[in-house]
This record gives C-alpha cells, sequence and structure tokens, in this order.
C-alpha cells in the first residue's frame, strides 16, 4: 500500500475523459457529458469485482460508515459494537448517527473477538461493525453468525482490506453491507472516496437518497429539479474526477495485492527469526490482502527490545499500542467526552446528563496483545534494498 505508487497513464486517460466533458458533477448535464459517467461507472464495475449486486459510492470512507448507519435506521437510542482497534472514523459515525459505540476485544485477527462479541450483545445492540484491519480479516464467518443468531445486522468495515477475500469470497459482502475507504494510503485511492457494497436493492436505494440530499434520482420531466425526497439526507456524493481515477486504480488492484503479498511473504520469513515469534491469524491466509505485516512477540518486554534494534537500524516498526489514531486506551478525546456542543453532545444529552462514560481500562485483552505486537506497512514497489535492510536488522535483533 498505497495505490499511489501505480498511479500513471491509466488515471491520465480517465481523468483527461472527464475534463473534456467539463462536467464534475455526478449528475446531470447529459447533453454535455456525451455518455460519460465516471462515478456510476466505477460503482457498477467495483460491484462486478467483489460480486456485490449494487454499490455506492461516496467522499470518503467515513461517509460510507454513515451513510450506511443511516440506511440501515440506526440512530438515537441504538448501540452499535465495533472493536477497540480500529481508526477512530469507525466509532467517529457512529456517534455522528446519535448511536452509543460498544467496544468489544480484538483476537490474534487483530480484529474483533467473537467470543466477547457475544457478551456485549443486549437488546439496545442495533448493529456490529467488524473492522478488517490492517488488510486482513476478521472471523467473519463467525461474527455473521452470532449477529444472525441475535436478529443484529453485520456492516464490514473494510476501509483497510479492498480486494481481500475469506473462501474466495470477498470482504464486505458476508454482512448486510461493507464499507471502503479510497484515501491517500489506501491500496485503491481516489485521494478520497468511499463505498458501500450491498445486496440489499432496498438499502441501496436507501443509502443513494441519503448521500444526495434526500433525492430519489427518479427519471421525471423536471429533470432534477423534480426529483421527490422521502426523507432527510445529506450531501456525500463523489465527483466525476474521483470516479476516473477509481475505474484505473481497480483494474490495477489485484496486481497490487499480488505484490504486496509477495513482499509480506518475504518479511514474514524475514521475521521467524525471533524467538517465540507468532503471526497474526488470518481465516484464510490466502485471501489477505497484505497491505500490512504483523507480528506477535512473547511479551512487552521483547517487543520493546526488538523494536529498538530496528529502531537503531532505520527501519522501525509500528507499535499501535503506542499509536493515537488506532487504539482504544489512547483515544483521550473519546474517553474524555470532549465536544464542540455546548451541551456535550453526543457525551452528553441538552441538560448535561451523561449519555455514556468510556473507562480507559475496559479492554484488557487487547493491550495485552497490542504491546506485543509490531507492524511493517508494505508497500507495492517495495525496493530489494529495503527488503534487506529490514530482515539483517530482524537477524540483529533475534542475535541481541
Amino acid at each position: 500500500m498505497p495505490g499511489f505508487e501505480v498511479l500513471g497513464k491509466e488515471e491520465r486517460q480517465q481523468i483527461m475523459e472527464v475534463l473534456d466533458t467539463g462536467v464534475l458533477f455526478r449528475y446531470e448535464f447529459a447533453e454535455q457529458r456525451r455518455g460519460i459517467y465516471k462515478v456510476r461507472e466505477f460503482e457498477q464495475a467495483f460491484a462486478a469485482y467483489t460480486g456485490a449486486a449494487c454499490a455506492q459510492a461516496v467522499t470518503s470512507g467515513t461517509a460510507a460508515l454513515k451513510v450506511a448507519l443511516r440506511a440501515l435506521g440506526i440512530g438515537p437510542g441504538d448501540e452499535v459494537i465495533t472493536q477497540g482497534f480500529t481508526f477512530v472514523a469507525t466509532w467517529e459515525a457512529i456517534l455522528e448517527v446519535g448511536a452509543i459505540p460498544v467496544f468489544a476485544e480484538i483476537d490474534q485477527t487483530l480484529a474483533m473477538d467473537p467470543g466477547d462479541l457475544k457478551k456485549k450483545i443486549t437488546d439496545r445492540t442495533a448493529c456490529i461493525i467488524p473492522v478488517h484491519m490492517l488488510g486482513g480479516a476478521a472471523d467473519i464467518d463467525r461474527i455473521t453468525a452470532i449477529g444472525a443468531e441475535a436478529g443484529v445486522p453485520v456492516l464490514e468495515d473494510t476501509a483497510q482490506a479492498a480486494g481481500g477475500r475469506v473462501g474466495g469470497r470477498h470482504l464486505g459482502t458476508f454482512g448486510r453491507c461493507g464499507t471502503f475507504s479510497f484515501d491517500p494510503v489506501k491500496t485503491l485511492t481516489t485521494g478520497e472516496g468511499g463505498m458501500i457494497i450491498t445486496d440489499d436493492e432496498e438499502l441501496w436505494r436507501a443509502m443513494s437518497e441519503y448521500h444526495d440530499h434526500g433525492h430519489d434520482h427518479l427519471p421525471n420531466a423536471g429533470g432534477r429539479g423534480g426529483e421527490g425526497r422521502h426523507f432527510l439526507g445529506d450531501n456525500y456524493r463523489m465527483m466525476e474526477l474521483q470516479g476516473a481515477i477509481g475505474l484505473a486504480q481497480l483494474a490495477k488492484l489485484d496486481a497490487m495485492i499480488e505484490s504486496q503479498r509477495a513482499h509480506k511473504s518475504r518479511l514474514q520469513e524475514a521475521a521467524a527469526v525471533l524467538p517465540g515469534v507468532e503471526f497474526r491469524k488470518h481465516p484464510d491466509a490466502a485471501g489477505d490482502s497484505a497491505t500490512f505485516f504483523a507480528f506477535i512477540l512473547q511479551d512487552e518486554e521483547q517487543q520493546r527490545r526488538v523494536n529498538t534494534v530496528l529502531c537503531e537500524q532505520g527501519v522501525g516498526a509500528i507499535s499501535f499500542a503506542d499509536n493515537s489514531w488506532h487504539f482504544y486506551p489512547r483515544w483521550e478525546h473519546l474517553l474524555a467526552g470532549s465536544s464542540r456542543v455546548a451541551s456535550g453532545w453526543p457525551f452528553a444529552e441538552p441538560g448535561g446528563r451523561k449519555r455514556v462514560v468510556y473507562d480507559p481500562d475496559a479492554l484488557p485483552a487487547s493491550v495485552e496483545l497490542m504491546k506485543r505486537t509490531l507492524v511493517y506497512p508494505v508497500s507495492i514497489k517495495m525496493p530489494e534494498s529495503r527488503l534487506a535492510q529490514i530482515a539483517t536488522a530482524l537477524q540483529m535483533a533475534a542475535d541481541a
């Protein structure tokens, strides 16, 4: 990762087709655009690629989560279970629609622990959002089975795992819907952008309307000015330039993943020299999108010692236990209930009554696991010299 490494003539050609029409907006201007609808084409291509019936393009992965939650009818009074190792956008979206995030532990998949998920379900649980973190799959079959048993829909946050599969089936197609991010550091990038996929046409139609101020997009004599509105919406429309880039990037996605898998395999072979090392569990290793390589040491002391050597050699790994963007105990604004709203919403009701208070020590199993885990991002064009440098440093760490 990421896809900007392979930006080239294909993206330029797609962009020029848009610029030649002068139409950047995804709707209207039929005569001027001469049949060129890049966002619509990107949606159709992405749905076909993943095997989903429908796809809805939006402005970001965060927007994808919000639009999906709204389409599912999630709001105040609801709880949504997600995991304590994810990007902040997952739980920001839940709070933004008025629901309350409930955080589950992770297991060695580095995604939601199905056992802890089961314990967290209550009669207020309205949705489950497992996150396919760092390019690898959650234990999605067990998670969807638990959701089905409880009568709770599963929304897959697939922001970091486009192109990942389990049993040949694309991640994002196991739940009611799946969301994707195409931001600057994703394998498939459009600069900013996102997508939601689903097999539920009614759900897709709600997403289509909500993301565009409630417009129903039905043909009518008055054009866009004559469209109806069934409910309140918002603006999360992807523009044609993003759709154009997405089409070119999607055509390269499998090749990008193949390259990442080869580089990840080299890294895993190199890290195998570390005493007692383990690797993250994959429900289907053959379907890993390989955007990251994670290895798990015996204890925190060994992790610190190993990474000190790696840093000294100029190839330090990421310790997500210390990362303020992705790990529950580091989300100081969540734990403090910080808000710019005078009433304290969404952490408090008007009048000051607390809606939720988060305990920083609520996820001990996740903390213990993350303190032992180191991660390398895997790039598409990873130089042989870089791979050799990391391998040498890992051997030095093993010998230290």
